[in-house]
């Protein structure tokens, strides 16, 4: 697969139109000649990826002959809206610390099956924000939280795939912003069906790469490089995507096609980013407060408030942003 990056930039429809972004985010070009969408580019990948990689090639060679300057405030999600999202938990240090953070209703700890498969919950693929859309939330009072994580973009998966045939089915990768609101999480979960309204619109990076963009940081189905988090200005957060993830792109795409398949257009995220490394920060406050109580006895940081940002992004080695940033303010509507 080539080298490519792409993005869906904002034109008043529901799936906005595709433009293929320069390696170096500074330019753009809208390539509705190739490809009106994202999806129809997903839906028709082994014909259409081709023709974007030429236009890629172009614009990063300086000979596009409509390119214009990027601006990632202008971008919608890479993919509007999707076959489905489904968000997994590839990182157990994760779950470990929101056992203690948010302590399950009956006490039980950890169950062990989750250490051999992946957990998965499925979440609202049809209102995705872009990179600097506001949080729009009604109370403060719900705990506010981000989640910094990466997801894949799939093409069509049959059931019963295999990870190395889910692996080939990896199209694109992106970051995620996937907000919680931890003190409603609580209650669903006692309720035995899982999150629903705990889980609001997840936001998405402005650019979504090819995994051969990412170069010798793509190996193993995994993205080794470090995930930033910034709250309030403050960087909080820097785990390294690759070291503790339990469960690969691949696995995670193969447990979900377990007795389903998944369509072109399927998001597939990994949860937050965790390490077992505390001085890599956290991708989520619910985790920090998760060490609080384990170290201090209760939790000290508070979840998020009215005005507060959040800025998730992935540098490559030489300090160069590859997806662009989520940047994003909590409001009330």
């Amino acid at each position: 697969m080539a080298p490519m990056k792409l993005a869906t930039l904002k034109d008043g429809s529901r799936d906005g139109v595709l433009a293929v972004v320069a390696r170096d985010l500074k330019t753009a070009h809208v390539a509705d000649g190739i490809a009106p969408s994202m999806r129809a580019a997903l839906d028709d990948w082994h014909f259409i990826a081709p023709q974007l990689d030429a236009l890629y090639v172009e614009l990063n060679a300086g000979r596009a002959r409509r390119a214009f300057d990027f601006d990632p405030t202008r971008c919608m999600a890479p993919l509007p809206r999707a076959s489905q999202w489904v968000d997994g938990a590839a990182y157990l240090q994760h779950l470990d610390l929101l056992r203690h953070a948010m302590p399950a209703p009956d006490g039980a700890p950890v169950p062990a099956i989750v250490r051999d498969e992946p957990s998965m919950v499925q979440g609202a693929g049809d209102d995705f924000l872009g990179p600097a859309d506001d949080i729009l939330l009604a109370h403060e009072e719900w705990g506010i939280d981000f989640e910094a994580k990466l997801a894949a973009l799939t093409g069509d998966v049959a059931m019963g795939a295999t990870p190395d045939q889910a692996q080939q089915q990896i199209r694109l990768l992106v970051l995620a912003n996937g907000i919680a609101l931890r003190k409603l999480a609580a209650p669903e979960l006692a309720k035995g069906c899982g999150f629903l309204q705990s889980r609001p619109a997840t936001a998405f990076s402005p650019v979504a790469v090819t995994p051969d963009e990412l170069g010798d940081a793509w190996h193993g189905g995994k993205v080794h490089l470090l995930l930033r988090s910034t709250w309030n200005g403050r960087l909080v957060g820097q785990p390294d995507a690759g070291i503790d993830m339990a469960f690969n792109f691949a696995q995670l795409i193969a447990h979900l096609c377990k007795t389903r398949n998944a369509h072109a257009g399927s998001i597939v995220g990994t949860g937050a980013v965790s390490n077992k490394d505390a001085a890599s920060g956290y991708a989520c406050i619910a985790e920090q407060r998760g060490r609080e109580i384990i170290e201090h006895g209760e939790a000290v940081t508070a979840f998020m408030r009215f005005g507060d940002t959040i800025r998730i992004e992935m540098l490559d080695d030489a300090g160069k942003s590859i997806f662009g940033a989520i940047e994003q303010t909590v409001r009330s509507p």
